[in-house]
């Protein structure tokens, strides 16, 4: 018999389904609604007034006094901001930052502010509630729901609280789901991401999971211990479990591998969480990409990836895009982030409503011969090598081997399998021939004989895992990267090879 809360899901889902096909359906009209109120809101910062924000009357006003800028360009005025003066990049304070690890700048401070912070509670909210609007499936709020994240601890510089995006978010579960929430406070305050895990299994194994959520990565280790603990699938383990929720990494690779865990197939919902703001998420189980947030304080831009190194490079907004081409989006934000760089390439899926994919990083790409591949690529050539196979793959990355000891350059595939191929030569063909079909550059290098085919480099079970442990990245927001124009990663996999 349907629960008070599940029979009270669904007309609140309604409710919000309306709402969200208001903006969905008039895209243009809520994207200048939303420029046109970031501007009026920050003319008297210091931002504002060093780019004469008073001046703005257009978005073509908005190109020519603002650059696009990533986190080092955006520094000196972030680093104010840390020191605790108002009014800087956007009015007042800022409620919290949010600390992330950056690559050239050491940690990175992302502002949150009392505008911005409630828009990455809602996007979430409304993921799932557009799930239950669709399926008719509200089940699962009766049972226990467990979202793998950050330590919700918070540290405080300047008047200002501090930590982990998902932790920070910790804070803002709704009363209703309180009591359906795991892990504990404690358990979810632990530090170590193993020790943390272990206590989660712990903590999970007697209750009626019925979703759970976190990025792939992350939630393969909890299965996994789940099963080595239980000698059973996750589905068995968990017979009510039927809503997978994932964000930050593309969950295709990790597809085969999670069914085998689970036992069975489960709804998924993909989500677009970064700490700059919550840009999209899945509201049709039965489409490609997901939902662009339009209405959430967040104004965006698009360059071509194509051109963005270029020095004129053309800017545009939602209304000049196509679909299928690959864009660096741009954003600004009540966060007060402006024209900013979130470093990530996307392509739509579609226009009627506006959908994304996340194709890649703009750093992340291989382009040693000038070849040009990105994420999305490394990631379909992965899923049409695997399909309608047994190979099981735990998680890979894509490197150039520019100095081989003999023959032509190559692109080499580091790869954890978890149920390996009978023949490797073969996989890596097929990896081949999919990667030269979307890939018309990468075709000619081989057809040319610049590049000879790619070649595959196992590596031991657990490998990645203990590489990210080495480098002290284990858990929180950090993912192993699909591939990079360099050796770094693939030199530090030394030691986790099969092969030393």
């Amino acid at each position: 018999m349907p629960s008070f809360k599940s029979i009270l899901a669904k007309p609140f889902a309604k409710r919000i389904y309306k709402k969200v096909q208001k903006w969905a359906n008039n895209p243009i009209e809520t994207q200048e609604k939303v420029f046109k109120n970031l501007i009026t809101e920050a003319t008297e910062t210091a931002f504002g007034k060093d780019h004469d924000f008073i001046s703005i009357n257009t978005y073509e006003d908005f190109v020519k006094r603002v650059p696009i800028r990533d986190y080092e360009d955006l520094k000196p005025y972030v680093d104010r901001v840390v020191k605790g003066e108002e009014d800087v990049l956007w009015k007042g304070k800022p409620l919290y930052f949010a600390k992330t690890s950056g690559t050239t700048s050491g940690a990175k401070y992302i502002p949150l502010t009392k505008e911005s912070m409630p828009t990455h509670v809602n996007a979430a909210r409304n993921a799932i509630l557009m799930y239950i609007h669709e399926t008719g499936n509200a089940d699962f709020v009766n049972g226990k729901m467990i979202f793998l994240q950050g330590s919700p601890v918070l540290q405080e510089k300047n008047g200002v609280q501090l930590g982990r995006l998902s932790g920070i978010v910790a804070h803002y579960v709704p009363k209703y789901l309180q009591k359906n929430r795991m892990p504990s406070w404690e358990t979810n305050c632990i530090e170590d991401w193993e020790t943390k895990v272990d206590a989660i299994v712990e903590e999970t194994l007697p209750e009626n999971m019925t979703v759970i959520s976190g990025i792939p990565s992350w939630v393969q280790m909890y299965f996994e211990k789940l099963q080595q603990k239980t000698g059973k699938k996750v589905g068995d383990v968990f017979k009510n479990f039927n809503l997978f929720i994932f964000g930050g990494v593309n969950y295709e690779p990790y597809r085969a591998k999670f069914e085998n865990l689970i036992g069975r197939k489960v709804d998924s919902i993909e989500l677009y969480p970064a700490s700059e703001g919550f840009f999209a998420f899945q509201d049709k189980q039965d489409e490609k990409g997901m939902l662009l947030q339009l209405d959430s304080g967040m104004f965006y831009e698009f360059v071509k990836a194509e051109d963005f190194f270029n020095e004129n490079q053309k800017r545009i907004t939602l209304k000049d895009v196509e679909v299928g081409v690959n864009y660096v989006m741009i954003i600004s934000t009540t966060a007060g982030l402006w024209a900013y760089n979130i470093g990530d390439t996307i392509q739509f899926t579609s226009t009627q409503p506006y959908r994304v994919i996340v194709s890649g990083r703009i750093k992340h790409f291989i382009s040693a011969f000038g070849e040009h591949v990105i994420g999305k690529e490394v990631e379909q050539a992965m899923k049409d090598a695997t399909a309608e196979s047994t190979i099981r793959i735990n998680e890979f990355t894509v490197a150039p081997q520019i100095n081989p000891d003999s023959g032509l350059p190559y692109h080499e595939w580091f790869i954890e399998f978890e149920n390996e191929p009978d023949n490797l030569s073969a996989l890596a063909q097929k990896l081949d021939t999919s990667l030269q079909s979307q890939n018309s550059y990468y075709f000619d290098l081989i057809e040319g004989k610049v590049l000879q085919p790619l070649k595959i480099t196992k590596v031991e079970k657990n490998g990645f895992q203990n590489y990210m442990k080495s480098i002290g990245k284990l858990g929180g927001q950090n993912k192993i990267p699909r591939l990079s124009n360099d050796r770094n990663i693939a030199d530090a996999l030394k030691p986790f090879l099969l092969v030393k």
